[in-house]
């Protein structure tokens, strides 16, 4: 019995040792640019991050990265129960969820690279293209609004709803008038056939719409938005943006839990570097770095006539 058990206490650690070392050779074979990692991104923020992956896989050739969309709720749980080690939210880590992670003995490494904003929409029928942030909270809270026939989000669980629930000071959606579907897509076309719906997107979507979405997006119209605090009203631009005066405004980050040098962590100095700085710049967000220019300067002008 005593052999039978010692057989049996060999085959078990013959197993773990070849887990381990076939862990260890998988992690050998990734470095920070070179290897394949999934990642998971706020759906809102896709177009950015889609950007991101397309220059950095073809500067670094052996690097391969799959984008996996899906809404806040799910993106954060998938983090925490670590089936993602790599996620891009519109959020940072709460204190709540830290704790969890230092329970699991895990350091996330959170990397900021830019300021994203909530764009509201409406129908280009609607020659009012100004707005109250306050008449939104309002029917966030369940008054109406004559001007509001209902405001349409991509998703239940999404970024956007949470933004504007945050801001309303509720814990659920009114139950009436206001509609979600599963992309930010659905939601400009569906704004788009519709007078009197505000649609809640990411700029992002509007700056930057996919092939099979630009004619839809001209169909409607980005609203001003007057904040809470000023009479005045802002638009989701970079300037505005920048000058920190656009209301809906909200900062973007990279969250790796990989726990070793690997991909996640290339990518994540990459989008905050130079050349990934460059592209958020170019997609109509606001880089957290505003990259620099190389100026040459002459001493003197030669006369391509002479």
């Amino acid at each position: 019995m005593l052999k039978y058990g010692k057989v049996f206490g060999l085959v078990v650690f013959v197993f773990l040792f070849a887990m381990c070392n076939q862990k260890s050779k998988n992690e050998s074979k990734e470095t920070i640019l070179k290897g394949s990692i999934d990642i998971v991104t706020d759906e809102t923020i896709k177009p950015i991050v889609d950007d991101q992956v397309a220059v950095f896989e073809g500067t670094y050739y052996d690097a391969k990265i799959t984008v996996k969309p899906k809404s806040e709720g799910e993106l954060i749980n998938d983090l925490l129960s670590q089936k993602a080690k790599v996620v891009v939210t519109a959020r940072n880590l709460t204190k709540e969820e830290l704790q969890k992670f230092e329970k699991s003995k895990i350091n996330p490494r959170v990397t900021p690279f830019a300021v994203d904003a909530i764009a509201l929409i409406s129908n280009k029928s609607n020659n009012d293209t100004l707005i109250a942030l306050k008449s939104v909270i309002d029917f966030m809270q369940g008054k109406s609004d004559t001007r509001i026939k209902g405001l349409v989000f991509d998703n239940p669980n999404s970024s956007t709803v949470r933004y504007m629930k945050d801001l309303a000071k509720v814990k659920e959606i009114p139950a009436n008038g206001v509609f979600s579907f599963k992309t930010n897509d659905e939601v400009i076309k569906f704004v788009s056939e519709n007078d009197g719906m505000i649609g809640v997107v990411g700029v992002n979507w509007l700056s930057q719409p996919s092939p099979n979405m630009v004619d839809i997006v001209k169909k409607i119209n980005v609203l001003s938005v007057k904040g809470l605090k000023d009479n005045n009203y802002y638009n989701p631009t970079q300037n505005d943006l920048a000058e920190l005066k656009y209301p809906l405004a909200r900062d973007l980050f990279i969250i790796n839990c990989q726990g070793y040098s690997g991909l996640g962590m290339g990518f994540a100095s990459f989008i905050a570097g130079d050349i990934g700085q460059r592209i958020v710049l170019k997609s109509g967000l606001l880089p957290v770095r505003t990259p620099g220019r190389k100026l040459q300067i002459r001493s003197q002008i030669i006369n391509d006539k002479e």
